[in-house]
């Protein structure tokens, strides 16, 4: 009897060191139109983990766009950064390294001092940045968030909901599609090494997946923020709680087998509104502080007003030049459009018939070259190549059907045709060197040829 209640007392003893299962919530979107097709304690408040992340890099992506911040700026890691537990990518304290390869190991191998790195670059403090992360949130529409820290390590209080991480993901997709293709990378180069995807097996396995990101500590469990895309099909599908990454995974096949199964095959895509930029101070604590009622939170510089040059003297004629050509083009573009309006089923998009009703249109004869805008904004002297041809026209038709298949990083830039003796090149000037090297890896990806062009 003595030696049945030790071993009872033995066994309770070791009780409370199991692990106890974090909550479940589950839930599943028709990404294109926002669309809930199952869910399952998606309002219940839970640790997101690295899901975190997902927030930390979407400020990332709005700094750049709002000039805070450009992804070659050289970023210096505080201890604080430094000394985050893994994972990480191993940044050592005062290392210097660029933007953009933060971004890419957060994103990628969702790495801790990474993620501390650009919560502080952007707003001075950790702390900080979390409050700029709850008021994203909040503007989202994600009302049951509250964020702490910039990589989702366990704290009190860090808190959101399968609802919640759901939205920021298709916010992700929908309002920095340049970016995203990063959620899909098998690996990516992140300064100092090449790192892992820590969604590559998911990606591997399911078919179409291309994202989003995973998630873990001891009280969240497994997570994971997943998208895929079949023909005009897209799903999103968000787990909590999940009891190891590989049954995590399984389910979350599950649930996008069962959004694709409920989802219609075709569907109007309805983005959603980008939330109000306020950078790192809320319009009341501005207003405060400028004394001002309604003061605007954030103002961009504007473009700096070109200097009387020769160029500009001269640009009177190019402009009537440019008018009379660039008439001809838009006519001709509008036509094809129309035509393409009318006639267009799943095989042929319309940027397939545009181009078909410009290449069967009778081809005037080349006439000079002419510079239909000038750049008066500094630094945009760089421009990318995307091949050379042994005609104008299809120089101009490589240029057409590039710009309509790649319009977020080329929109603004000039489309330009350089004459040499080996041929056409067609090319897209007027472009940051940023702005450049986005554009080229983002076709490359589409298996266009391209390379960039500097100053000259």
């Amino acid at each position: 009897m003595g030696l049945l209640l030790i071993l009872v007392l033995w066994v309770f003893s070791f009780a409370p060191l199991q692990a106890v299962a974090a909550p479940y919530a589950a839930m599943v979107i028709d990404a294109r139109t926002g669309e809930v097709l199952h869910s399952r304690n998606a309002d219940t408040r839970l640790h997101p983990a690295s899901l975190t992340k997902m927030m930390t890099l979407y400020i990332a992506f709005e700094a750049v766009r709002n000039g805070e911040i450009t992804l070659d700026t050289p970023v210096r890691i505080t201890k604080k950064a430094a000394s985050e537990p893994p994972s990480k990518l191993g940044l050592r304290a005062g290392q210097t390294i660029a933007f953009r390869y933060l971004i890419r190991a957060a994103a990628v191998k969702s790495a801790n001092d990474a993620a501390t790195a650009i919560g502080i670059t952007l707003s001075g403090s950790e702390a900080a940045f979390a409050r700029r992360m709850t008021r994203t949130a909040k503007a989202m529409g994600m009302s049951r968030t509250t964020f702490k820290n910039a990589h989702g390590l366990t704290e009190a209080g860090h808190l959101s909901t399968a609802r919640d991480m759901t939205t920021l993901g298709r916010h992700l997709l929908y309002d920095y599609p340049q970016y995203y293709n990063l959620f899909s990378r098998q690996s990516t180069h992140a300064g100092i090494k090449t790192v892992p995807n820590t969604n590559r097996r998911l990606l591997a396995a399911y078919k179409g997946a291309d994202g989003i990101k995973t998630g873990y500590t001891r009280a969240a469990g497994f997570n994971l923020v997943a998208s895929a895309k079949r023909k005009d099909e897209r799903i999103i599908a968000t787990v909590f709680g999940g009891k190891s990454g590989a049954s995590r995974n399984a389910r979350v096949a599950e649930l996008l087998d069962m959004g694709f199964r409920r989802a219609p095959s075709r569907a109007p895509i309805r983005k959603p509104s980008r939330p109000k930029y306020a950078g790192n101070v809320g319009l009341g604590e501005f207003a405060k502080v400028a004394g001002l009622t309604g003061a605007p939170v954030s103002s961009l510089r504007p473009l700096l007003r070109p200097r009387p040059n020769a160029a500009m003297q001269v640009a009177g004629t190019v402009a009537e030049t440019a008018a009379k050509n660039g008439a001809r083009i838009q006519d001709g573009i509008a036509a094809a459009i129309a035509a393409a309006d009318i006639k267009s089923n799943d095989d042929n998009s319309s940027e397939d018939v545009v181009l078909a009703s410009i290449e069967t249109a009778p081809q005037p004869e080349p006439e000079p070259e002419v510079v239909t805008r000038l750049s008066t904004s500094g630094g945009h002297l760089w421009g990318v190549n995307v091949g050379r041809y042994t005609t104008r026209y299809e120089a101009e038709k490589v240029l057409l059907k590039t710009a309509l298949s790649e319009m977020t990083t080329l929109e603004g830039t000039l489309r330009k045709v350089n004459k040499s003796a080996s041929g056409f090149d067609a090319t897209f000037q007027g472009m940051t060197r940023e702005q450049a090297d986005l554009a080229c890896r983002r076709l490359q990806a589409r298996n266009v040829t391209c390379f960039m062009i500097g100053p000259s």
